[in-house]
């Protein structure tokens, strides 16, 4: 499953102060990152036990996402059940940085890894004033209020 923050700033949020939130909820991750001149562009958060959670930082500017934020936006527009669909379309066509996060098939305590997942959304969708998506659940704010339900 997968589980995408829509930034509409370039700031880069810092894999420590990521790792510092999530150890601030009680929840333990070793974070493992690696960067390039643009900054951090992968990552893991390793859990206990199981494959860890696998993220991906992606800049609109040096990467080629335009296809893929116009499919999110289009998503969005047959979403018209919802009167955030038509807000959230104009800022998915605005992002500046994608940063995309995968849950593990194969993890051990699913209830963990979820809390890891959303609260690292929380905290990645607040730092770079965005928002998130949840295959399957739908889109959200900073603080976790449901603007469009996927069905």
């Amino acid at each position: 499953m997968w589980y995408r923050v829509f930034g509409a700033s370039e700031v880069e949020p810092p894999p420590a102060a990521l790792a510092a939130h999530l150890h601030a909820r009680g929840l333990a991750v070793e974070p493992h990152f690696k960067g390039d001149d643009l900054g951090w562009t992968s990552g893991e958060l390793r859990l206990a036990n199981g494959s860890p959670i696998l993220l991906a930082r992606f800049l609109t500017k040096e990467d080629d996402l335009r296809d893929d934020l116009n499919a999110h936006a289009a998503e969005l527009e047959t979403m018209d059940y919802s009167p955030n669909s038509g807000p959230l379309m104009e800022r998915v066509i605005q992002t500046k940085q994608l940063v995309t996060l995968r849950k593990p098939v194969d993890a051990p305590d699913e209830v963990l890894s979820e809390k890891v997942l959303d609260e690292a959304c929380r905290f990645l969708a607040a730092a770079t004033d965005g928002m998130y998506q949840i295959d399957g659940r739908g889109w959200f704010t900073v603080t976790g209020e449901l603007l469009v339900q996927e069905y």
